[in-house]
């Protein structure tokens, strides 16, 4: 790869810190992809000497990049998300992946092959931490910015992805705890 191709994938990559998602901050600023990216990113690295037996690089990899899609389409919610925007979305993304330098073409489609294919731990913990990431990031927003179906939502939410760890079960429990303790403090049900 040289220097011209690879300031052409960062410029690629910047459209992220402008695309806008679906979750506030505390401050009520409305997130970007860019920085739910980076956090589920350093939620893995974290985890490090939680999963001994995982390849931890690998899931910060796949955490880097796993929104690469919405350059093209932005962030659409999961619970709006339908089967015709994710088509758009890989299909834009695929290409995009084809016409970057060899080196990275392949490693990258493996990666994308690897998370859509949910078989391995490492790929089934970037999964559970992109959905966990997003809950914490709603109980750390002020509740009046949550859609009205994420009361229930935020409830139930990402349970099914984590049941192959015991580590993550606890997390999503601590988090459904810190949940009900908003919902309740700030009067809402």
């Amino acid at each position: 790869m040289n220097a011209r191709e690879y300031l052409e994938i960062l410029h690629v990559a910047e459209r992220l810190k402008d695309t806008p998602r679906h979750c506030t901050t505390s401050k009520r600023r409305t997130e970007s992809v860019a920085e739910h990216s980076w956090r589920i990113s350093l939620m893995a690295f974290l985890l490090k000497h939680e999963f001994t037996d995982l390849d931890i690089n690998k899931v910060v990899d796949m955490c880097l990049i796993h929104d690469l899609g919405e350059c093209f389409t932005g962030d659409i919610p999961t619970f709006v998300k339908t089967d015709s925007d994710r088509e758009v979305e890989d299909s834009l993304l695929n290409k995009w992946v084809k016409s970057l330098p060899e080196e990275l073409s392949g490693e990258i489609a493996a990666l994308y092959e690897e998370m859509d294919a949910q078989k391995t731990k490492e790929a089934k913990l970037y999964k559970s931490l992109d959905k966990l990431e997003a809950l914490i990031q709603h109980n750390e927003s002020p509740i009046d910015t949550w859609a009205e179906n994420e009361y229930e939502l935020n409830k139930t939410y990402a349970f099914d992805t984590v049941s192959f760890s015991e580590w993550l079960t606890d997390l999503r429990k601590v988090i459904l705890e810190d949940t009900l303790e908003k919902i309740e403090k700030e009067g809402q049900e």
